[in-house]
């Protein structure tokens, strides 16, 4: 090989290597013992790089985080790994161990734009584990045959917010099928309502009896505890859009309505707002939760059921239903 040739190699070398590791860094990278270097930006300037990540069933995972603008977190959903924050130029070193082959989402904590949501990346786990991570069961809305996008409004609605606190007593005068859990999860507060207000046992109660009533079957779903977990969940994933009480007033509300292209669809860009009774009591805990697994279509929603188990999918739904029903329980 003469000199002139070697010359020539080592300046594809010097142009083509780096050009490749930078490839690699974008568009997944396989672990090994090494650690790999993960960076957060913006989702405006590219959002994680490397975006995909390969490991093997109980094998160790060895990142180097490090955000190259402002404050991000990354969590990985399913898990119970600890969120990490990350700040602008520190590095944080975290090693993950998974024992179950999966495709686990990896994503942003902090609200770090209006397209914070679109930071998400894949760690697919390969091998043979207990159980597959994802779960192969038909979703909420596949399984019921639910119109996510189909208006719902409420047949009947209360005058005020109906008070739970005072409708617990009358929970326990009612039959055991009227109380039944899975069935209140697939119907409307609203139709309940109109159904007991026909009802002639009820006859000598007035409106704000039997709404008061259905508050508190609804609210009985979920624990106080379940409630405060959802209030936590939404709180970190939801208020900056849907707003702190649930009135669609949260800070990046305005950003992300002027971020999506236009629509003849009305209310398409705004965040659903909670408080919204006629709105709110013709949906079911089922539908809730279905909106929140996929996420809504054009509205800049995200889907949620790559991140939340089904566990905090529930509780994020009982949070959501004291907005429009009252929340006090004894």
């Amino acid at each position: 090989m003469t000199g002139e040739r070697v010359a020539r190699l080592l300046v594809l070398a010097a142009v083509v290597g780096p050009l490749g590791v930078a490839l690699g860094g974008r568009l997944g990278r396989r672990q090994g013992s090494a650690v790999v270097e993960v960076h957060a930006r913006m989702a405006s300037d590219g959002g994680w790089g490397p975006g995909a990540i390969t490991v093997g069933v109980g094998d160790s995972l060895r990142l180097r985080l490090v955000s190259d603008d402002v404050m991000h977190g990354f969590a990985v959903g399913h898990t119970t790994i600890p969120p990490k924050d990350l700040k602008p130029g520190i590095p944080e070193d975290v090693t993950l161990r998974f024992d179950r082959p999966g495709t686990y989402t990896f994503y942003c904590t902090r609200w770090c734009g209006v397209n914070h949501w679109r930071m998400r990346g894949t760690i697919v786990v390969s091998g043979v584990g207990a159980e597959a991570a994802e779960d192969d069961r038909e979703p909420v809305p596949v399984a019921l045959d639910l119109d996510l996008d189909a208006p719902h409004p409420a047949a009947a609605v209360p005058g005020a917010a109906p008070d739970a606190a005072r409708g617990w007593p009358l929970v326990a005068e009612l039959p055991n099928a009227d109380r039944d859990p899975e069935a209140l999860g697939t119907a409307a507060p609203a139709d309940v309502y109109l159904r007991l207000r026909a009802d002639p046992a009820h006859a000598h109660r007035t409106d704000e009896e039997l709404w008061n009533l259905v508050a508190a079957l609804w609210l009985s779903a979920g624990s106080p505890a379940e409630r405060r977990v959802g209030g936590e969940l939404y709180a970190a994933n939801c208020a900056a859009c849907h707003g702190e009480g649930g009135d669609r007033r949260g800070v990046m509300a305005p950003a992300l309505a002027a971020s999506l292209p236009p629509s003849t669809m009305p209310g398409r860009g705004r965040p659903a707002d909670f408080t919204d009774r006629r709105t709110m009591l013709g949906a079911s805990s089922a539908l809730l939760a279905g909106k929140i697994l996929r996420g809504g279509m054009g509205t800049g929603m995200p889907n949620w059921g790559a991140i939340l188990t089904d566990e905090q999918v529930r509780a994020l739904v009982a949070h959501v239903w004291t907005f429009s029903l009252s929340d006090h329980q004894p």
